[in-house]
């Protein structure tokens, strides 16, 4: 790793800290043309946007992740769930969740050491071993969820485990 990245991830490292220390948990928003979280912005990805947290699995619970929704969406949904198990509460894969009047199922994600890059970096996760993630899928407006027949955005929402980032 080079001098500028590495002072780059210094940098990132103790934002993150500071921000876990302040409000309990960070929101991590990737776009397809801001990078993976690993290095400086610009670097792309393909595929959908993604907001994740890092913070509750120090709480002994998994992060949580969503995906295709804009960064004030993702920050209203994860911060409102995260406050819910800051708070005590624990999410099940399967048991739908309310945020402003929509249900969002949580699901597990086999691989969140392929996404999570901040999250697993915080915590010194190895690939093998990242920390646990539910991804929070949600309906179309049909309201199909996107293991269901006929959901209109399948590429918005990739199914846990299909997605790298």
């Amino acid at each position: 790793m080079d001098l500028k990245t590495a002072a780059w991830l210094d940098q990132e490292d103790a934002r993150i800290t500071a921000m876990i220390r302040r409000y309990g948990w960070v929101i991590t928003y990737v776009s397809p043309s801001s990078g993976d979280g690993t290095g400086p912005a610009g670097a792309g990805l393909g595929g959908p946007s993604f907001a994740y947290t890092t913070g509750l699995f120090g709480l002994g619970h998994a992060e949580l992740l969503v995906f295709g929704v804009c960064p004030h969406v993702a920050g209203v949904v994860l911060d409102a769930v995260a406050g819910r198990v800051r708070a005590g509460e624990n999410l099940v894969p399967g048991q739908p969740v309310e945020v402003g009047g929509c249900p969002f199922i949580p699901e597990e994600v086999p691989n969140s050491g392929q996404i999570l890059f901040d999250a697993n970096r915080f915590y010194a996760r190895p690939q093998r071993h990242p920390v646990p993630a539910l991804q929070l899928s949600y309906p179309d407006a049909d309201g199909r969820y996107p293991w269901e027949p006929g959901f209109a955005e399948p590429d918005r929402q990739p199914r846990p485990g299909t997605f790298r980032a």
